[in-house]
């Protein structure tokens, strides 16, 4: 009987053990399905990580000084631009109507991602809702792209201007640059929102950190599962290959300029030709150098601090310089410039 009694008793300590690593074992593959699933549908992922500035308290606090100082550069000069192009008579015309519209999407860009890296570095954390997120990856998109198509309509102005003045008043009328910059405004808020819409119904299955200081298309898919992106990528070569087209019709729009400036036999001409294309052509070449470099450097020289410095090239510097590139070589700017802070300080 001791012996039976002892079988017994073992067979019953074994049932028990199985009865409990049975809910156990179950639980946890439940819970690790579970788990696969909501990242496979992305719907665990209420935030997003940042890549941030740097981990030292002290250049986390110096890194939100210099990005305030940059911030208030940016709305100081653009507001300016703005402010004197809509109260100077002398200065409407379509090229400073063009100026006034690239310096709003100078102040919305920069406002895009400024705020929220100096909240990041003030507060020392690197996270970013959801919602914040796709709101950073619309406006950053539909705001570069209206740029880049109005330094292309720009283009077209100055070509205009230089190689067809008598036509000047026919082809550029103020109808004509209200539809051209409500036609620029128009594609790339609908490609926005396509391209936000499609990037945030991929299914996320690489966690939730972001190898950037904002939110952006390119880094958003590095997340996503593997095969999902293609989708998106098939919009951004379609939106490469526009893109291409614009640069095109930039360097074919500029080499007629330049012949037209060579063929001008004063020296005074050349000065007056230049001074308006110059400051177009190196906000061009600003804005394009330095977006290239970033979408199409080597990944063998990527690296996360460059990552940094490359996107703080070409999303914040151009905002905060262009407008000291225009007022630069422009007299007629500088002197509507001048009036306006004397209205300000002596009335």
């Amino acid at each position: 009987m001791t012996l039976s009694g002892a079988g017994a008793g073992g067979q019953t300590g074994e049932a028990r053990a199985s009865q409990l690593r049975q809910p156990i074992s179950l639980l946890g593959l439940e819970s690790a399905d579970a788990q696969q699933d909501q990242m496979s549908n992305g719907s665990s992922i209420t935030q997003f990580l940042l890549l941030a500035f740097t981990d030292r308290r002290e250049l986390q606090l110096l890194t939100f000084w210099l990005f305030l100082g940059t911030y208030l550069a940016a709305l100081l000069g653009n507001g300016l631009i703005i402010t004197a192009v809509a109260c100077d008579r002398y200065l409407h015309t379509p090229m400073y109507f063009f100026f006034l519209n690239l310096s709003v999407l100078d102040l919305g860009s920069i406002s895009t991602t400024l705020p929220k890296a100096m909240a990041n570095s003030l507060w020392d954390t690197r996270a970013i809702s959801y919602a914040g997120c796709a709101a950073q990856v619309f406006f950053i998109f539909s705001l570069m792209t209206a740029e880049y198509f109005l330094l292309t309509v720009m283009a077209y102005d100055r070509y205009v201007a230089i190689c067809k003045p008598l036509h000047y008043g026919t082809l550029l009328g103020s109808r004509d640059c209200a539809h051209m910059a409500a036609a620029a405004w128009g594609s790339a808020f609908l490609y926005a929102v396509l391209h936000t819409a499609n990037t945030f119904s991929l299914p996320l299955c690489q966690g939730n950190a972001i190898n950037q200081f904002f939110c952006e298309i390119p880094h958003i898919l590095k997340l996503s599962c593997s095969d999902s992106y293609l989708r998106e990528f098939g919009l951004l070569v379609v939106s490469a290959c526009l893109g291409l087209g614009c640069f095109v019709f930039l360097v074919v729009s500029y080499v007629q300029i330049f012949r037209a400036v060579l063929r001008i036999p004063s020296e005074q001409g050349w000065h007056k030709a230049f001074s308006t294309c110059i400051p177009h052509l190196a906000v061009v070449s600003l804005f394009l150098s330095t977006g290239m470099f970033a979408y199409l450097k080597p990944p063998s020289i990527s690296s996360p601090v460059l990552n940094l410095v490359v996107s703080f090239l070409y999303s914040v510097v151009p905002p905060a310089v262009n407008p000291l590139i225009y007022s630069m070589r422009n007299q007629d700017l500088r002197d509507a410039l001048w009036k306006l802070a004397q209205c300000t300080l002596f009335h």
